[in-house]
């Protein structure tokens, strides 16, 4: 069987905030996968719009990882401050730190807008981020999971953000 990826977005949570740049990116990706054959992608299966609120999103995220235990999993959220696409190296609760046990520079080798971040932004990314990394983990399933946060899209970035994120998730396939 081939590997599939689970892909998630989150929703709007400001009221100056027209989209959500993470969504646009995973629709993006979605309507490629659905047209091009040639882009040689995994089976993906797309959740998005994601609440933002920790739990509910956690929840819905645990219950499609359940339902259909996809080999990884790429949480992403947007980022209005930062320039290029993020991956994320940890997730905080509390005073408890959990790793990404994936070997993210080579995760990210040679792509040219994309960076290691230590730091998922103490809000509901993290949240998620840390729940699926959580059950992963306790659940003992053999799933990897990347947080990737996405900057504001233009029409300068779009092309190779999507080129990255393309080339992140035939990698993730690969583990």
């Amino acid at each position: 069987m081939p590997p599939q990826i689970l892909l998630t977005s989150f929703t709007t949570w400001l009221p100056h905030q027209k989209f959500n740049s993470s969504d646009d990116l995973i629709a993006k990706i979605h309507e490629l996968y659905l047209t091009n054959n040639d882009l040689q992608l995994p089976l993906l299966t797309v959740l998005r719009r994601l609440p933002v609120d920790t739990q509910q999103a956690s929840n819905y995220v645990i219950s499609k990882i359940t339902e259909i235990q996809p080999s990884a999993i790429i949480c992403c959220g947007m980022a209005e401050s930062r320039t290029q696409l993020t991956v994320e190296s940890n997730a905080t609760c509390r005073d408890v730190v959990l790793r990404s046990p994936l070997d993210l520079e080579h995760l990210i080798a040679e792509l040219s807008v994309t960076y290691i971040s230590h730091d998922a932004g103490k809000f509901v990314c993290e949240g998620l981020y840390f729940a699926v990394l959580n059950y992963i983990t306790t659940q003992k399933l053999n799933s990897h999971c990347l947080f990737v946060h996405v900057p504001i899209l233009t029409d300068e970035n779009i092309q190779q953000v999507t080129k990255d994120f393309i080339l992140i998730i035939q990698r993730m396939a690969l583990l």
